[in-house]
C-alpha cells in the first residue's frame, strides 16, 4: 500500500518489518535445531529450540511469535531443521509430537503477557512480567508434551510428567537467559513494539 505520492504508508513498512522479524525468528529457532543432547528415560532430548520459541513470543508478541514458529514448523515439513535433524512430519508420529503443538501455544501465550510489561516505565516490573511470560509459556510446552507422551507411550499423566523432571532445571536456565536477552532487545529497540 502506498500514499497518493508513492511512498509506502506505515502500514505497509509495519507489514514488511514484521515478516522480516518473523522470517529472522523462524531462521535463529531452525539453527538452534542442531544443538540437541539425550536425556531421559523416554527419549526427548534437551535442546534450545523450546527456549528460542518463548524467546520470539517474548521479543515479537503473541501473533508474530505465533506466526514464527508456525513458519519454523512449516519449513520443517520439508526440512529437517528440528532438534536432531528431524522433519516436523517425523516429530509428528513421534513421542515429542504434543511439544509441537506446544511451541505454537507458548508462543503465543509468552508474547500475550510479555506485551502486557510496562516495558519504558519500571524495569523491575518489565523483568517480571517477561519471566512470568517466559516460565507460563515453558510450562505449557511441557503441558502439552506429557498430553503427547501419554498418546504416543501410553503413560499415565503422572508418568509422564515425571519423565520430564531431568529437563526441569536446564530449561529453567534457558529460559531465563531468553528472558535477559528479550529484557536487552527490548530496551535497545523499543520500537519493535509499535510494528507489532
Amino acid at each position: 500500500m502506498t500514499s497518493a505520492a508513492g511512498a509506502p504508508t506505515p502500514r505497509a513498512n509495519n507489514t514488511a518489518a514484521d515478516i522480516a522479524y518473523i522470517a529472522v525468528f523462524a531462521a535463529i529457532i531452525m539453527i538452534l535445531g542442531f544443538v540437541a543432547i539425550p536425556v531421559g528415560a523416554a527419549g526427548v532430548p534437551i535442546v534450545l529450540q523450546n527456549a528460542a520459541v518463548i524467546l520470539a513470543g517474548l521479543v515479537l508478541g503473541r501473533r508474530r511469535g505465533l506466526l514464527t514458529t508456525a513458519l519454523f514448523l512449516l519449513v520443517g515439513m520439508a526440512l529437517p531443521v528440528l532438534a536432531g535433524g528431524r522433519t516436523t512430519i517425523s516429530a509428528l508420529g513421534g513421542v515429542t509430537v504434543g511439544y509441537l503443538a506446544g511451541y505454537l501455544v507458548a508462543a503465543w501465550a509468552a508474547g500475550a503477557i510479555a506485551y502486557r510489561a510496562p516495558f519504558s516505565n519500571n524495569r523491575g516490573a518489565t523483568i517480571a512480567v517477561l519471566a512470568l511470560a517466559g516460565y507460563v509459556g515453558l510450562f505449557l510446552e511441557y503441558l502439552f508434551g506429557v498430553f503427547g507422551m501419554m498418546w504416543r507411550l501410553s503413560l499415565s499423566f503422572g508418568e509422564a510428567w515425571a519423565a520430564q523432571v531431568p529437563f526441569f532445571l536446564p530449561d529453567a536456565l534457558k529460559v531465563a537467559l531468553m528472558i535477559a536477552i528479550a529484557a536487552a532487545v527490548h530496551a535497545a529497540f523499543p520500537d519493535l513494539r509499535r510494528t507489532r
